[in-house]
């Protein structure tokens, strides 16, 4: 099996930071915003971004959490894994932008089932999505607002995630099996 680096933690960085000015300019400061991290590195993303929109200036932007597990549409085919906990800031979504934060960007699947996981929440103003990596092959209509990087990826190869906050490194690593 080979692996490259494609994103080391500088290239996350700038990445995160774009994003925020990104977020930022699109909904006219953070007044409204909402990030929701999809556990699991996308919850320590969510606070990482939310750190550099305060830094760029615009201001604190509240941070939670939304497990999808239970809204997955592969619960049959795959083995479940332990559900995450879903922790809403107290004000909840309704009548807020909500961006919803991931590691990977692939079928869509997530987000769908992220997006169905928010309407047994509330009824948000709009619905963002960030993602540090792009890696294509959506089978869904779905797409970010805001990416870190994209990817040519063939299907065999895999992305893989580090945060520092759970993998002690922060890195993207494209792995293919041949």
């Amino acid at each position: 099996m080979s692996q490259r680096t494609v994103m080391n933690d500088g290239d996350i960085y700038r990445s995160i930071t774009r994003m925020a000015h990104e977020i930022i300019e699109r909904n006219e400061g953070v007044e409204d915003v909402i990030l929701l991290g999809i556990p699991s590195r996308g919850v320590p993303l969510a606070h990482r971004l939310a750190a550099a929109i305060e830094k760029a200036g615009g201001g604190g932007v509240d941070v939670g959490s939304l497990d999808v597990t239970m809204h997955r549409d592969d619960l049959r085919r795959n083995p479940t894994r332990a559900p995450a906990p879903t922790l809403i800031p107290d004000d909840g979504i309704d009548d807020k932008i909500v961006v919803l934060v991931d590691d990977v960007l692939y079928s869509g699947r997530t987000v769908r089932a992220a997006l169905d996981a928010l309407t047994s929440i509330g009824r948000p103003t709009a619905v963002q999505l960030a993602v540090l990596a792009d890696r294509g092959h959506r089978e869904l209509p779905i797409r970010a607002d805001y990416v870190g990087k994209n990817l040519p990826t063939s299907r065999s190869e895999r992305v893989d995630v580090h945060v520092a906050e759970i993998d002690d490194n922060d890195a993207v690593i494209i792995e293919d099996p041949r």
